[in-house]
């Protein structure tokens, strides 16, 4: 069976809550669902998909996370893991953050708190369609 995960993180429960929530709603059944509050817990569970041989088509990540920024996850992630369309979900980052992630990270694209759900699902298929 050919499993794919999409990834949330975010270190506020209620913005990870209503992203898997309109993910997995326009998704359903063709990915499994991960969330993770911080950006070393996303780490911990990639390893583990990774050592599963489960492949992560699609990580969403907070931009300002206590621990480590989301800039700096998203090059630790295109570092060890290859193939991942990553977005970047802000309230905030600075325009230094998003030339870094997308330099150093291949970051595919940000959205800017709050999202509108039909830009984030839109966003989630280009970005699939592009890595097929």
């Amino acid at each position: 069976m050919n499993e794919a995960v999409i990834l949330c993180v975010d270190d506020e429960t209620v913005i990870l809550e209503s992203l898997l929530e309109q993910i997995s709603r326009h998704f359903g059944e063709q990915f499994l669902y991960e969330a993770a509050e911080s950006a070393e817990e996303a780490l911990e569970i990639l390893e583990d998909l990774h050592e599963e041989g489960i492949k992560i088509v699609v990580i969403v990540s907070d931009w300002l996370m206590p621990g480590m920024r989301g800039d700096e996850f998203l090059v630790q992630v295109h570092q060890r893991f290859h193939g991942i369309t990553t977005i970047m979900l802000t309230g905030q980052a600075d325009e230094q953050a998003i030339e870094r992630a997308k330099e150093e990270a291949n970051l595919y694209c940000c959205i800017y708190k709050p999202w509108q759900e039909e830009e984030l699902i839109k966003i989630i298929s280009r970005g699939l369609e592009l890595s097929q």
